[in-house]
């Protein structure tokens, strides 16, 4: 069982790719995607006060967004757990993360 932090740093580590694959994209497709999510997700009834955070701060430009989903104070952490980025990696990418991080947390065990 992964503890909370261990769960963090493999966030982080996500976020990171996300980061590097929509800085790797000049017209930042990406992001349409994550702000139609985000705004389909706040519908919902059940949606979390982050979600409306990250609706605040998908309309600034993608430094400053960038800025928030690497942010590693308790606000970044606790954004990233509900984050609308999730459909930017393509599942391949994202268990070649999780293989790796797993990897890597057996070895520092």
């Amino acid at each position: 069982m992964s503890s909370h932090i261990q769960i963090d740093q493999r966030s982080r580590l996500l976020a990171e790719e996300v980061a590097r694959k929509i800085d790797a994209d000049p017209n930042r497709d990406g992001l349409a995607r994550v702000r139609a999510l985000c705004t389909r997700w706040l519908a919902a009834p059940s949606a979390s006060p982050d979600l409306k955070r990250w609706q605040d701060i998908l309309t600034r430009p993608w430094p400053e967004i960038r800025a928030h989903l690497l942010d590693p104070s308790e606000e970044g952490i606790r954004l990233r757990q509900s984050s609308p980025f999730c459909g930017i990696l393509s599942p391949h990418e994202r268990w070649r993360i999780y293989k790796e991080f797993k990897r890597h947390d057996t070895h520092t065990a």
